[in-house]
């Protein structure tokens, strides 16, 4: 298959808008990448197989320095879903997504979407559901089980999703693991963190599961559209 396929070009165009400053616009054209990749996976195994990538490619995102339970897991769920490995920076409040050629720009993209979606969701629920009568104690046990809650829900659509329309071709899977170990063990020393007994309050946790059934990890468009809807259907979605 000729790399001129329109298919690549509508890619390559979304990949593009995802380097947005526009967060919404960003989010959104990463989705419809994503989207995309996995609908033609056989005509990316073609051009891949003309192409065999030759190193893993990274992509960072900003975090805290000090990672929350529910952002570890959302990460891993994330890079998962998109075949890609990510290392978190404690000194510098930074994380790498490692994965080859557009893997790694969705999934990058793809968990800064979602990370600034649950902490609005939270932000919401919190508002309703705590008060003075809480301790500041009992306030972020409720904080961190609502998003652990979201985060189970997210994840486990994100396998499903997978399991529907892999990413990877199985001829590619070996090629694309063995340039992202070699990409991380190119980094230096990784840090091994054990978790530890998370302690829920399980109404928190089930609205956050609740509210993560609705959150869009493959959102069309449809209906009027703002001008950053706009900009994404220009590119032939």
């Amino acid at each position: 298959m000729s790399i001129e396929n329109p298919v690549i070009e509508k890619i390559r165009k979304l990949l593009a808008l995802a380097n947005s400053s526009n967060e919404h616009e960003a989010a959104l054209a990463a989705s419809h990448a994503q989207r995309l990749l996995s609908e033609h996976n056989l005509a990316m195994a073609d051009i891949e197989s003309e192409q065999k990538p030759q190193s893993a490619d990274k992509v960072e995102a900003q975090v805290s320095k000090t990672l929350p339970k529910w952002v570890r897991n959302l990460s891993a769920g994330v890079c998962t879903a998109f075949d890609c490995q990510a290392v978190h920076h404690p000194a510098t409040g930074r994380m790498t997504f490692i994965g080859v050629g557009a893997d790694v720009q969705v999934a990058a993209y793809t968990f800064s979407y979602l990370d600034k979606t649950l902490r609005r969701l939270c932000s919401s629920f919190m508002k309703i559901n705590s008060s003075d009568r809480h301790t500041n104690r009992h306030r972020e046990l409720m904080r961190q089980s609502y998003y652990l809650g979201a985060v189970s829900t997210i994840t486990g659509r994100l396998r499903e999703q997978k399991i529907q329309t892999p990413i990877t071709p199985g001829a590619l899977v070996p090629i694309k693991e063995g340039l992202i170990k070699k990409a991380m063990s190119d980094m230096g020393p990784m840090r091994t963190f054990h978790g530890r007994r998370s302690y829920i309050d399980s109404h928190a946790y089930s609205q956050g599961q609740q509210d993560g059934q609705a959150v869009g990890i493959n959102k069309g468009i449809s209906g009027n559209c703002s001008p950053q809807q706009k900009r994404i259907q220009h590119c032939g979605i």
